[in-house]
């Protein structure tokens, strides 16, 4: 993530070297996301790419870490898949840019607007996936207060001591 809330890189581990190479585009990331469980990603799938290459980009708390879930479908072509970290870095919210710039925020929402516009043909409610990534834990910056059940079982732990 590069300023809170915003995603500045793109990258997928190689399923043999365990390094992880950086994606150029958000669509390139999508279509191996979309396949990921039948394609798994390798290095040479990157041109001039091989596990014996240094990695891209280094897993640590440098930035924090998010992983997709896997076979989420590919946002359809004019729509754009945004994903917005909350302060408290509890979840993502992911929403979905209309072509007419209009941001829709449920799958009801995502059907009203196709029923609008039936000029887009090819298009249902079910190729948009609402799935939040997970955040991993070890890579939140220290002075982030979360509000997950974890720290508020240490926190009750330790207001008793």
């Amino acid at each position: 993530m590069a300023s809170q809330g915003s995603v500045d890189i793109y990258a997928a581990q190689c399923k043999d070297c365990l390094k992880w190479r950086v994606i150029s585009t958000q669509e390139e990331f999508e279509e191996i996301r979309q396949k990921i469980i039948g394609e798994p990603f390798d290095c040479s799938r990157k041109a001039d790419c091989s596990c014996d290459d240094p990695a891209d980009i280094e897993y640590d708390s440098s930035r924090t870490w998010v992983i997709d879930k896997p076979n989420i479908p590919k946002t359809p072509q004019g729509f754009k898949r945004i994903l917005v970290l909350r302060k408290d870095y509890s979840k993502l919210d992911s929403y979905y840019i209309t072509p007419t710039g209009k941001k829709l925020r449920t799958r009801n929402e995502i059907a009203a607007y196709l029923k609008d516009h039936p000029e887009l043909t090819g298009v249902s409610a079910s190729d948009f996936d609402f799935s939040s990534p997970k955040i991993m834990q070890d890579t939140i910056p220290e002075y982030i207060e979360q509000k997950d059940s974890a720290n508020k079982k240490a926190k009750i732990a330790k207001d008793e001591v």
